[in-house]
């Protein structure tokens, strides 16, 4: 399975890449949205980590985006990032988000957890 992550901070794209790697994920990465949704549209990943504060187009509207296109909806996305405030977190949830983590509460390893947790809800309880 492959797992997009759309993150603009090097060190923990880099982390969390290697732990999915480590845990036999393909990974594709993205450092802003605008090409995060390319990335999206071109490979089909199974999930996508998405990152709220991003260069240019932010995480709100690449969600948005992703969710209004037919070919992109039904791609499970959770959400990374360190906006904890209850609007940030309604907000996001509204736009059709699977789940939000606040980086900072969570370790890499605790993210991939939480990666299988939906990618099974998704694709194998489904």
């Amino acid at each position: 399975m492959t797992i997009l992550l759309i993150e603009d901070d090097k060190f923990l794209r880099e982390l969390i890449v290697k732990k999915l790697n480590k845990e036999g994920f393909s990974t594709l990465e993205a450092v802003d949205g605008e090409s995060g949704i390319q990335l999206v549209e071109q490979k089909n990943p199974q999930l996508i980590l998405l990152d709220l504060l991003l260069p240019g187009m932010d995480g709100f509207e690449v969600l948005r985006r992703l969710k209004e296109n037919k070919a992109t909806a039904s791609v499970p996305v959770i959400v990374l990032s360190n906006l904890g405030q209850q609007e940030d977190t309604d907000r996001v949830f509204k736009l059709g988000a699977e789940d939000f983590l606040v980086k900072a509460k969570f370790t890499p390893g605790e993210i991939v957890d939480k990666v299988k947790d939906v990618l099974n809800k998704k694709y194998i309880n489904a």
